[in-house]
């Protein structure tokens, strides 16, 4: 195994992501990595480069991949790999579907917009059941959930999905329904779920989805 180091990047702050991510911690990724506690943190605070065998060790313990932990594949779209082998597909029912979304994160909102049909990233919280999230006054997000119609929403579609590239699995969940502007009254209680705007700035209009259908699938090898 080679000794040459490796320049760490964002190293440090992406291992203690996907630590993070499995529920782990110091101690116990140092104890699958077989490695010192210290070491850990020494590499998860420090820029300081580590050799390959170790950035290899990292990777497996961790359950993804050195490029990853490297951020080379930052400007690539995920699943890049092949596919796995003999790929099976599960329905998900609706209950599974909103328990794998219930944390949170980056999904998509899909609308018909003034130039067609429009998709963009939005981050998200589950609050009470509903999908929440940000956008700015006067956007074409926030126009075309806009009907002017009192009591009249737009149906819109929402979809969340996770790709593992290391087992060459994932899932996608997609949830429709109408989306409303937060009230004034209930504005206090959506910022009290601390979502904040994706593509940052001033964006303050809260926008609600309540799901009334809602569907996901799960791909894995068999």
């Amino acid at each position: 195994m080679s000794r040459r180091t490796v320049s760490p990047g964002d190293l440090g702050r992406r291992i203690a992501h996907h630590r993070k991510r499995l529920g782990l911690s110091r101690e116990d990724l140092a104890e699958r990595a077989g490695m010192a506690p210290g070491f850990v943190e020494y590499v998860e605070e420090s820029a300081a480069s580590i050799t390959e065998e170790a950035l290899l060790r990292l990777a497996a313990a961790l359950e993804t991949t050195t490029d990853d932990l490297l951020g080379a594949g930052m400007d690539r779209p995920p699943g890049q790999g092949p596919a796995a082998a003999h790929p099976v597909l599960h329905a998900l029912d609706p209950e599974e579907c909103m328990r794998l979304i219930e944390p949170g994160g980056v999904g998509r909102v899909a609308f018909s917009g003034h130039s067609g049909p429009t998709v963009l990233p939005v981050n998200f919280k589950v609050h009470k059941g509903a999908i929440v999230f940000r956008t700015q006054y006067g956007g074409p997000m926030e126009e075309a959930v806009r009907t002017g119609l009192e009591g009249v929403e737009l149906t819109i579609g929402f979809e969340v999905d996770h790709i593992d590239e290391v087992n060459r699995e994932g899932w996608s969940v997609l949830v429709q329904g109408p989306a409303h502007h937060v009230s004034a009254d209930e504005l206090e209680e959506a910022a009290g779920t601390g979502v904040e705007p994706w593509a940052g700035g001033v964006r303050e209009a809260y926008i609600r989805i309540v799901p009334h259908t809602i569907s996901g699938r799960r791909i894995r090898g068999f």
